[in-house]
Formats: C-alpha cells, structure tokens, sequence
C-alpha cells in the first residue's frame, strides 16, 4: 500500500454557503491559472508537491480547500511565489464566511465577542431580525449571560458567560453613542421564551420598554397572528448595505455578496411591513410581562 505524506492528509470541504462556495471558488480559478501559465497538468501539480495526484484536482474543482501550506506548496511548485501572500489572505476571507460556532467559540464566547466589537462603531444602519432570543444589542447582563451560558453548555465550549455578557454589554454602547441607526424585528414568541429566571426575564422586558423609546431605536414585534406574507427564518443582521450575518445552530455566515445581501434586505422588509411598532408593540411587552406571573 503506498504511504501518503502528511500534506496528502483528508482536505476540509467547501462549506455549505453559496457565498463561501463562490469566493473558494474564485481561490481555486486563480490557482489553476498559475498551473495553466506554466503550462503544466494538474497531475504536475501533485507529483511537484508530493502529494497523491487526486488532491491537486480537487483543490482545483473546489471539492477540497487548499490549507495555507498548500498554498504556498503549489506557488513554489511553479516559482510563483509573488502570489502567496494574496492567495492566503483571499483564502482566509473565504473561511470566515462560514464559520462553526464550535471554532468561533473554542477557547470561551468573550473572545469572539471582542473581535466583531469594531464593526458596531462603523455601521450606520443597523437592521436585526430575531426569530429566537431578543437581539443582542438590547440584552441585559443577565439575560446575556443565562443565553451564552446555555450555547456554552450545548456546544461543549469553555463557559465564560460572565465575562462574554460583560463585553457584549459593552458593545452595546453603540445604540447610545454615535450617529447610527437601528431596526429591530422580533417575533412575539420571542417576547415569551424564558432564557433565565423569571426576575432576570422581567428585567430584559423592562429593558426593551426603555431602549424602544430612544429616537434611533425602531423597535418592532410581529404578532402571533399577522397573516404572514414572509415566514420566520433565521436569525440575521445587515451592516448598512456592506455585510449580512446569519446565525444558524451550528454556524455564523457572514455575506458581503451584493446580491445576496439584497435577498436579506429583500426579506427584511418583508418582515418589516408584518411588524407592529410604538404603543401596539408595547403593549406586547406588557403582556408578556404579565404573564410572567
């Protein structure tokens, strides 16, 4: 049996995200044109790499992702090395737009909740849409940290939800500072679900009574019976017009296709016009803290 080197090793597949999926593409197509100047096959590839001769070709048919020594493998191959540096940048960008929360969250949440801090302050349109929990940027503490430390629980990850609470808090401060603008859905159910104790439910329902009165908070809920023109999905932002998150159970996707953005948009909108915002959204919350007993 022919023994593989480690670089032979089992690649990681495309991730299941149109927009990821074309931007590992595009990686791919330029890696294939650096073969094709040269003027060799892609089985060249392989053998120059010391790789087995299937892996060249599933690099280039974006079946497999080219890890950053891959990269630089296949421009030494073809004394291309002046690429490398924009080939690993390239390829980097790709990988965060889909991005396991396992991964994201591997060493606890406060991590990760600093490192997306910097976007808040530069987007002057926020949009949110929230199908599960209240949106983040209106959270208390305490329900922030009873919501994170339920996800650290469930994902298996270091459980810093006191901490992870505290920096989400912080980047919060954006709804208060600043020349920014905020849109928030949220189905009525969310108004019901009981993330943490009663008292700490109470507080986020009291929360979400003050910051809807700020004049850059549009704060809108969609009643249990509003005929639905557009049906409850995912939870997501939209950054301006440059960036659409996604949040599933196992992943963040973040967009900045323009296309696809405006399919968010699209269904932001949507969602938007199903809404009741002011006195009748109010009212929701009251109810629902009413029936907290």
């Amino acid at each position: 049996m022919t023994m593989l080197s480690p670089s032979s090793a089992v690649l990681r597949r495309p991730p299941p995200s149109s927009a990821a999926q074309a931007a590992h593409a595009a990686l791919a197509g330029r890696l294939v044109a650096i073969r094709k100047n040269a003027g060799l096959k892609a089985f060249e590839v392989a053998a120059r790499c010391g790789w087995h001769k299937s892996k060249a070709s599933r690099i280039e048919n974006g079946r497999a992702l080219p890890s950053d020594a891959d990269i630089r493998a296949w421009c030494a191959a073809f004394s291309a090395e002046q690429h490398i540096d924009d080939l690993i940048a390239e390829s980097r960008s790709a990988d965060q737009m889909y991005v396991e929360w396992k991964r994201l969250h591997h060493t606890g949440i406060r991590h990760f909740q600093q490192s997306v801090v910097q976007l808040y302050p530069r987007t002057r349109l926020f949009r949110v849409y929230c199908s599960n929990v209240n949106p983040g940027l209106l959270q208390t503490h305490g329900c922030a940290e009873a919501l994170l430390s339920t996800i650290s629980d469930f994902q298996g990850t270091p459980n810093d939800a006191p901490e992870a609470a505290a920096v989400r808090l912080d980047r919060s401060r954006v709804i208060y500072e600043g020349d920014h603008r905020f849109v928030l859905l949220v189905e009525e159910t969310v108004l019901r679900h009981r993330i943490g104790a009663p008292d700490v439910m109470a507080g986020q329902l009291g929360k979400l009574l003050e910051l809807m009165s700020l004049p850059s908070v549009a704060f809108g809920v969609i009643p249990f019976t509003a005929p639905r023109t557009m049906w409850p999905l995912e939870t997501f932002m939209v950054f301006d017009t440059d960036r659409a998150q996604v949040e599933t159970l196992s992943a963040e996707i973040n967009i900045t296709r323009p296309s696809e953005i405006a399919v968010y948009t699209k269904a932001f909108t949507a969602l938007q016009n199903l809404a009741v915002f002011g006195p009748k959204a109010r009212a929701r919350i009251l109810a629902a803290i009413e029936a907290l007993g």
